[in-house]
């Protein structure tokens, strides 16, 4: 069993001056190892070991950690003299835009700021200015950000949450304290790939957006059903609201178009973030220009506020920019060998889900992919809640650290591929997989005495 004294010290010794020991507290894991450095696809902890990286901090890493064509652009603007001027614009900026708006079909326009969260606090509010509406809808299972409009309902119990109902909303129940109810009176709940529902709260209310990720992935892996985006973007239509992809986690990372420019339904509006920019911070808000003209319209009662001192820092654009160029490169050679990486893995797992004996479901979109112990892959978070067994996924994870391979160990987290990983990284990783589904799932004994 592996020991993190040298991790329990730092964690300690942070605890005296910071809130839980870590500046966001959706980092605090069990095992509680601290990583001191990143290469590739590979972390070393503080102890000095090494691991295969599939976390790669919450999924921004497409490039692998310290790309060196990202780092070299960063590098360049700390010593040509550029700074946060923090007057009109910069050249960095436009270049930045036109290459976000070539690489999204839909895109006329497109801002820059620092956080998923703050681009989806940007949409929802232009989507409302927009139809002069308030309610907003959002998923069961979906995670948009920390602020008050969609802070909700992400991994609920079932005791709190309710059974599957259709069409109908859940309750919204606050991800955090200090969410006024007058907040939560404006959210409505409803299930991923669930139509009627959506239909259903559309009678009740005015509804200003629907924000939804095309691709659940703050539950693993949960892919829209065959014909769903295209009755959200329908519904939109027809309803007026204002249809939001929230592409934080599946832009950049899935296509150059995101999500949508594989699917083809276009989004009004679409925010981005992690993969744009290889682990910098940096998101983005992208859309329709009738609704992005609204952060610059001439009438201040219109006008929607725009505002953040570090929006657009060189640091972070400079890595966007990199990182956009490096993605385009080849005609996209990083996607296919990201698509490589993640067939091999999966066709590994298909030997090893066989070898078992237990009802086991990888779950894959490219380089995202999340091992559910169910025999089907999930089609909201109710069949999650309800069929998955945590408590199994949890010891193949702490199984797979304890042999040198990396995944955040909460279960149905999303495990992430960058094109830094090797085919024999992902060779070895199925030998460790195997074991610790071993581990996790007793093989039973009418398969052993096969």
């Amino acid at each position: 069993m592996r020991t993190y004294p040298r991790s329990q010290e730092i964690l300690e010794r942070n605890r005296r001056s910071i809130p839980g020991g870590m500046f966001s507290l959706n980092r605090e894991a069990d095992p509680q190892v601290v990583f001191v450095k990143a290469e590739g696809a590979l972390l070393w902890d503080a102890e000095g070991r090494s691991y295969i990286d599939y976390h790669g901090a919450f999924a921004p890493f497409v490039l692998g950690h310290n790309h060196p064509a990202v780092n070299a652009a960063v590098e360049r603007v700390l010593h040509d003299g550029s700074s946060l001027f923090g007057v009109n614009t910069t050249t960095l900026e436009g270049e930045l835009a036109e290459l976000i708006c070539e690489s999204v079909p839909f895109a006329d326009l497109a801002a820059v700021l620092n956080t998923g969260s703050e681009a989806t606090g940007q949409a929802i509010r232009a989507a409302r200015a927009f139809t002069k509406r308030d309610h907003v809808i959002v998923m069961q299972g979906g995670y948009n950000g920390w602020h008050n409009d969609v802070a909700y309902n992400v991994m609920t119990p079932l005791t709190l949450v309710g059974s599957r109902v259709s069409p109908g909303e859940y309750p919204a129940i606050p991800l955090s304290a200090g969410i006024p109810e007058a907040h939560r009176a404006l959210v409505h709940v409803v299930n991923f790939n669930d139509l009627e529902s959506v239909e259903y709260v559309c009678r009740r209310y005015p509804i200003a957006a629907v924000i939804t990720e095309p691709v659940l992935q703050n539950i693993g892996v949960v892919k829209p059903c065959p014909g769903y985006l295209e009755g959200l973007r329908r519904l939109a239509d027809e309803d007026g609201f204002v249809l939001i992809f929230d592409e934080v986690k599946t832009g950049f990372r899935h296509g150059l178009g995101g999500y949508a420019g594989l699917c083809g339904v276009r989004p009004d509006l679409a925010v981005y973030g992690k993969a744009i920019a290889n682990g910098y911070p940096i998101a983005a808000v992208a859309g329709r220009r009738e609704l992005m003209d609204l952060f610059s319209h001439p009438d201040a009662r219109r006008r929607v506020l725009l505002a953040g001192t570090y929006n657009g820092h060189p640091v972070s654009v400079a890595a966007a920019i990199a990182t956009l160029k490096t993605l385009q490169a080849g005609g996209g050679e990083v996607y296919r060998t990201l698509e490589r990486l993640g067939a091999r893995l999966e066709a590994g797992f298909a030997e090893i889900r066989g070898a078992s004996g237990a009802p086991l479901t990888l779950v894959r979109q490219g380089s995202a992919f999340c091992v559910y112990f169910m025999d089907r892959a999930p089609a909201d978070w109710h069949d999650i809640a309800a069929h998955h067994d945590f408590d199994a996924d949890l010891r193949m994870r702490r199984s797979l650290i304890e042999c040198g391979v990396f995944v955040f160990p909460t279960a149905t987290k999303q495990c992430s591929l960058s094109a830094a990983h090797t085919e024999e990284m992902v060779d070895n990783t199925l030998r460790s997989l195997g074991q610790a589904l071993a581990e996790a799932v007793p093989v039973p004994d009418s398969v052993a005495g096969d």
